[in-house]
């Protein structure tokens, strides 16, 4: 079974942020859909994904939004790290239609909507959302 729209964003969008030099430089390779347990901040998370069929009578098409998380419990630097990180998911994705390749669809756009960043549950970390809006023709 070929995967539908969600997932092969999903991949598309955790290849190309592995790909990214910048996000790297932040995170290293900790990028996830489910961090392991114990997973050494900072990291990136895949959050949510939300597909809305469109249809035509000529084709299958959908709107998917989807946002990427960013944790950080950094020692000195607040939430400014969680903020280089966002910043970073945005510069790797927004408007990179031809850089996040999807298997079975065309990606139309990719923009970048809004991001936030404040203390995670826990009190000491920080959390960082960057949510994106997408046209994925199928």
């Amino acid at each position: 079974m070929a995967d539908g729209y969600a997932i092969a964003l999903q991949k598309g969008i955790v290849a190309a942020l592995k790909a990214d030099a910048a996000l790297a430089a932040l995170v290293s390779t900790r990028i996830y859909d489910e961090p392991p347990q114990g997973v050494t901040r900072p990291f990136v998370r895949i959050g949510n994904i939300e597909p809305q069929p469109l249809r035509t009578d000529c084709s299958r098409a959908a709107n998917v939004a989807f946002s990427i998380e960013a944790y950080s419990r950094p020692i000195t630097a607040g939430r400014v790290e969680a903020t280089r990180i966002a910043e970073a998911i945005v510069a790797a994705l927004d408007d990179a239609e031809d850089l996040v390749v999807l298997d079975g669809f065309t990606l139309v756009k990719l923009h970048w909507m809004t991001q936030t960043v404040g203390r995670d549950d826990d009190g000491e970390s920080y959390l960082a959302i960057v949510a994106f809006d997408t046209l994925i023709d199928g």
